[in-house]
């Protein structure tokens, strides 16, 4: 039982290992573009992607309903995940069933739940979930109990890092 839970907690980090360098690798050209357009926005008025802006209300910015960072930064973490639904005003991204090479028989799917349009650690929840595959399919199982929380630390790190490189353009 102690060798299963070592690679339950093995393959979330590699799991977590590829996000990060699949958000490092795909930030590339479009999140300049993006920050360049947010400051655009911001000098506008309209804050990143309408948030956060003294401007006029009626401008045609479009606007999202969480903190854009933590959204973002979410997207870019999970992004070896396929995307099931993804919802930028109520805040919630939800992936499908993803499953590691090193361990076929287990998969793994995550809801995020931004909760604040302020960029703060108690403003994100993440709910993982794992499948074993049994003599009769896919069965539920218990996730490492800290694999959710370094979803969460790897997720909040890259918005960190995407609020830094707007201040510091």
């Amino acid at each position: 039982m102690k060798h299963r839970a070592r690679n339950s907690v093995s393959a979330i980090a590699a799991l977590t290992a590829v996000a990060a360098l699949t958000a490092c690798a795909s930030s590339g050209n479009k999140g300049a573009q993006e920050v360049g357009q947010a400051k655009a926005a911001d000098r506008d008025g309209g804050g990143f992607l309408g948030i956060g802006g003294n401007g006029d209300k009626n401008n045609e910015t479009p606007q999202i309903g969480v903190n854009t960072f933590l959204y973002h930064a979410t997207l870019q973490t999970l992004s070896f995940m396929p995307l099931a639904q993804s919802d930028p005003f109520g805040g919630v991204i939800i992936t499908d069933w993803v499953t590691d090479p090193a361990a076929p028989n287990e998969r793994f799917k995550a809801t995020v739940y931004i909760l604040d349009t302020r960029l703060r650690a108690d403003g994100l929840k993440v709910n993982l979930f794992k499948q074993v595959q049994g003599p009769n399919g896919w069965q539920d199982a218990t996730p490492s109990p800290d694999a959710a929380q370094q979803i969460e630390n790897a997720i909040l790190n890259k918005a960190r890092d995407l609020r830094l490189s707007t201040i510091n353009r």
